[in-house]
């Protein structure tokens, strides 16, 4: 479900591509979808599952009865508190759009557009916070399937009004069409969910209250995982900020290389870490501490052994896949320079792809034992050094420099959560785990030379962006999927050739 979410990504990616390009009007709207989903991922996906699963899948075990006044409380107070964000948010769009793009400022005609978009777009966080609550709890009574696939609804709906765009028959701007497509999504992703709550009982009686003991569980914990769980979404931020500044495009070049990447992040990293948290809270629970480090173990070297060529792939491939994605077909806005630029912001992006994949694997382990105060202190390091970072290279490198940022960021994050998890015990590798690293990094010198052989052998030649470009649209996108197919399966062969079974790395946690 999340690889059929993340390829309509790609499809409504690819659309908004074709439509805007690289263009003031994709960095407009880019920036103002990503006000709504910066809090989303902040308060919602972020830092309220982070301290609100554990909580959950405490209550859970005590029965139904204490479960079901656990979240009459907490719903109360959720929706409540989101009402009076969105009313805050409609208030003050102007401010939200200055802190978003302060480079925007100083262009009155931009900034009023930016602002009008950011107010139509800001509702879809309300219903998108209840839509990730909801998938929260199917998540945490076994259902995975539904709230994976939710995020469909949203890729579609923006899909749609982008084809709307293209065909040019609306008087309507197409900015304002994708606005307003994203808070029919909001409202359609949140109630596709209702049903399978009712039929397990989890919709009670919403009671604005916080006498519970478990709100004041969340409460303690909710404040520093705001943080700790928003790493990411707090260095976007700062690269928008800063890329707004810099010329026309580099938002968009970002976002392009974003969301080639938000593939396998979404595909390994968050599919591992939203499988591992209710897990490890209910090992937690039961006082499981073998069974809690087998599952990290488990984690730690199926995400890296999936991660590590992801992310090889991406940096060797970066402008093939762009050009593949985005100027295969006749119409599309994206020129060769546009592809260029998003490349090489991709390619240190693919350097963070592990760092992200750690980050989501390891840090479960502090949350399901209710410590978000240690992550918490890891993430402000991990803010730092792409603040830092980004500030250092923004003037000489540009957009690339905001990347390299976010990579060093990415690593800084994870290299700290994995000795905080050595110090307490929380992680303790066996002679399975070392074995299957070692042979995935030969495995991965292998795929590398593969891939760059395997480019060069179809490209006839030296591979260069520009003879890339020059083929057609269909032969160039028939010999990337050739390039990347090879590549997987000699990857696959060569750890079956080093004795690496499915056993090894595909053992589910019990």
């Amino acid at each position: 479900m999340t690889l059929l979410s993340r390829i309509s990504g790609l499809v409504r990616d690819i659309a908004l591509a074709y439509l805007f390009g690289a263009s003031a009007a994709a960095d407009l709207f880019f920036v103002a979808f990503r006000v709504p989903n910066f809090f989303r991922r902040l308060f919602a996906e972020g830092a309220f599952n982070q301290a609100f699963v554990p909580v959950l899948m405490e209550y859970k075990a005590k029965g139904q009865s204490e479960l079901r006044l656990f979240l009459g409380q907490l719903s109360g107070v959720f929706a409540l508190t989101l009402t009076l964000v969105v009313i805050g948010g409609l208030a003050f769009a102007g401010p939200l759009a200055a802190l978003f793009a302060p480079g925007f400022i100083g262009q009155p005609r931009l900034f009023t557009q930016l602002t009008e978009l950011v107010r139509i777009t800001f509702p879809y966080l309300g219903f998108i916070s209840l839509t990730a609550y909801a998938g929260a709890l199917l998540n945490a009574h076994g259902r995975f399937a539904l709230p994976a696939l939710t995020p469909v609804m949203l890729n579609v709906c923006l899909t749609l009004a982008a084809l709307l765009g293209l065909m040019g028959h609306l008087q309507t701007p197409p900015i304002v069409i994708l606005a307003w497509s994203v808070l029919v999504a909001g409202i359609l992703q949140c109630s596709i969910q209702l049903p399978s709550l009712a039929r397990l009982h989890l919709l009670p009686k919403p009671v604005v209250s916080t006498s519970h003991p478990g709100m004041k569980q969340v409460g303690q914990m909710l404040v520093p995982a705001i943080f700790s769980a928003s790493v990411g979404q707090i260095n976007a931020l700062v690269n928008t900020m800063i890329a707004s500044t810099l010329a026309t495009g580099s938002i968009a070049w970002l976002y392009y290389a974003d969301r080639l990447l938000e593939l396998p992040v979404g595909l390994i990293a968050v599919a591992l870490g939203t499988v591992m948290l209710p897990h490890l809270s209910r090992l937690v629970t039961e006082e499981d501490q073998r069974g809690f480090l087998q599952t990290v173990n488990w984690g730690f070297g199926l995400g890296l052994m999936l991660g590590l060529p992801a992310a090889i792939a991406l940096y060797l491939l970066a402008e093939p896949l762009l050009a593949f994605l985005y100027m295969s077909f006749a119409g599309s806005a994206m020129k060769a320079f546009d592809v260029e630029m998003s490349g090489q912001a991709l390619q240190m992006f693919a350097i963070a792809l592990p760092g992200f994949v750690l980050v989501k694997v390891l840090a479960p382990a502090f949350f399901a034992h209710q410590d978000t105060r240690t992550p918490f202190r890891f993430a402000v390091a991990a803010v730092v050094v792409n603040l830092i970072g980004s500030l250092a290279t923004f003037q000489s490198l540009g957009h690339i420099g905001l990347a390299l940022a976010t990579a060093l960021s990415a690593w800084t994050h994870a290299g700290l959560l994995y000795v905080g998890l050595q110090r307490r015990g929380w992680i303790r590798f066996d002679a399975t785990v070392v074995f299957v690293l070692l042979r995935t990094v030969l495995a991965c010198v292998g795929l590398a030379a593969g891939l760059v052989l395997g480019m060069v052998w179809l490209n006839g030649s030296e591979f260069t962006l520009q003879q890339w470009l020059a083929l057609p649209g269909f032969d160039r996108g028939l010999r990337i999927i050739l390039v990347c197919i090879v590549g997987l399966i000699g990857y696959a062969l060569i750890l079956l050739l080093l004795g690496v079974r499915p056993r090894h790395f595909l053992r589910a946690p019990q």
